[in-house]
C-alpha cells in the first residue's frame, strides 16, 4: 500500500507491475476484454483493489460532478440467470469504486416505472436492466437523462444497446461437441417454443448438423424449462422407437430430467447415449449422475461487459443494437467420446 501514502494516485502501470503482467493486459482485464485468462483477470483485479487504483474514465466522471452510483434493475432476483450477471456487474463496478442501487421490479410494470423514476431522481450515472430471458422487451423509458444498458434481455428499440448471450452459437458448439465425440444420431429436447432462446439454440444445432451432412433423428421437442419435461420427453423419445445415440438438451434442468429418465430405463450414459445441456448451472451439472457436459453462457462476463459499456456510454460513446457474447463448452462425464 505504499502508493496510498506517497501522495500520488496509483496508475495502470502500477497495477500491471503488482499483478506481474503488461500494461496492455492489465487494461484488457479491467475492461472485461474476452482474450484474458480468468486467473490473470482475477490477479489484476486483486492488484487494483490492493492499490486503490481508479481507472481514468471513472476518475474523470467523479471529478466531473457524477454521483458514482449506478442503478441495477431486475425482476429475477431468485432466477438462475440474474444472479451471476449481477455478480459480474458488481465485480466491474466494485473495481471502479462505484456503488449500486439494486432494484427488484418483481415483474410489475408500474413498480418498474416507479423505480426508474426514483433512480433518475437520485441522479444515478446510468442504469443496467438485467432480464430473466433473452426475448426482446420494451425499453424502460424514452429520452432518459442517463445511459441505459440491457443485460441478457434485449430492448426492442434498435437505438438501445443490449448485451446478450449468443444462443445460436451455444446450440452450434453443443452439437459440434457431440458430433466430434462420435455421435451422429442426435435428438433435441428444448424449452418453451415461443422463447427466442429455444428457437435460436435449435437453429444453431441444425446449422452444425447440416454442415456435417446430418439431421436430427426427429423434429425438436419443445416443452417446459424443467426436469419434469426432460423426464417426460426422454420417455416419449424412447417409446417412439427412434434410434439415437445422443440427446442435446436446451437447458441443464431439462438434461437433468433426461438423465434420470434414461437411468430408470436402463440406458447407460454416456456409453449408450450421450447427454448434453446448455447453461452450465454448476451446482446442478456437477451433481448430476453422471456429471453433465454443457455450454457455459459466461454470465458473469456478460455482467462485466454491461458495466463497461455503461461507462463507455456515460463518456460519450454512442452504441446501439445487440452485442452477443459466445459461450464455451464444459466437458464432463455425460459425453465421454466414443473410442
Amino acid at each position: 500500500m505504499a502508493d496510498a501514502f506517497s501522495g500520488t494516485a496509483p496508475q495502470l502501470i502500477d497495477v500491471a507491475r503488482r499483478a506481474g503482467v503488461s500494461a496492455s493486459t492489465a487494461s484488457k482485464a479491467l475492461n472485461a476484454k474476452a482474450d484474458v485468462n480468468p486467473a490473470t483477470r482475477q490477479r489484476v483485479e486483486s492488484a487494483a483493489r490492493e492499490l486503490g487504483y481508479v481507472p481514468n474514465a471513472i476518475a474523470r466522471g467523479l471529478t466531473g460532478g457524477r454521483t458514482g452510483t449506478v442503478g441495477v434493475l431486475t425482476s429475477d432476483l431468485e432466477g438462475r440467470f440474474a444472479l451471476p450477471i449481477l455478480m459480474g456487474v458488481e465485480d466491474a463496478l466494485g473495481i471502479d469504486r462505484v456503488l449500486t442501487f439494486l432494484c427488484d421490479a418483481r415483474g410489475d410494470e408500474a413498480r418498474e416505472k416507479r423505480l426508474v423514476d426514483e433512480l433518475v431522481s437520485r441522479r444515478v450515472d446510468g442504469i443496467i436492466v438485467v432480464g430473466k430471458q433473452t426475448d426482446p422487451r420494451p425499453p424502460i423509458g424514452r429520452n432518459l437523462p442517463v445511459p441505459v444498458i440491457y443485460a441478457y434481455c434485449m430492448s426492442d428499440d434498435p437505438a438501445d444497446l443490449s448485451i446478450s448471450v449468443d444462443n445460436a452459437q451455444a446450440g452450434f458448439v453443443a452439437a459440434q461437441h457431440l458430433v466430434d465425440s462420435g455421435r451422429s444420431k442426435i435428438a433435441h429436447i428444448s424449452g418453451e417454443a415461443p422463447h427466442s432462446a429455444s428457437q435460436r439454440r435449435t437453429e444453431g444445432v441444425q446449422k452444425l448438423l447440416a454442415n456435417r451432412g446430418l439431421e436430427l433423428v426427429q423434429p425438436p421437442m419443445y416443452g417446459d424449462w424443467s426436469e419434469g419435461w426432460g423426464r417426460a420427453a426422454a420417455a416419449i423419445l424412447v417409446q417412439s422407437g427412434k434410434e439415437f445415440d445422443a440427446i442435446l438438451c436446451g437447458s441443464d434442468q431439462i438434461a437433468r430430467g433426461v438423465l434420470d429418465s434414461l437411468l430408470e430405463r436402463g440406458i447407460a450414459v454416456p456409453s449408450d447415449v450421450a447427454v448434453m445441456g446448455i447453461d452450465n448451472w454448476v451446482v446442478l451439472a456437477e451433481n448430476s449422475r453422471p456429471a453433465l457436459s454443457t455450454v457455459d453462457l459466461q454470465l458473469q462476463k456478460l455482467g462485466r461487459v454491461a458495466a463497461t459499456r455503461l461507462f463507455e456510454a456515460s463518456n460519450g460513446s454512442k452504441a446501439a443494437g445487440v452485442e452477443y457474447l459466445p459461450g464455451s463448452i464444459v466437458i464432463r462425464d455425460s459425453t465421454i467420446p466414443r473410442l
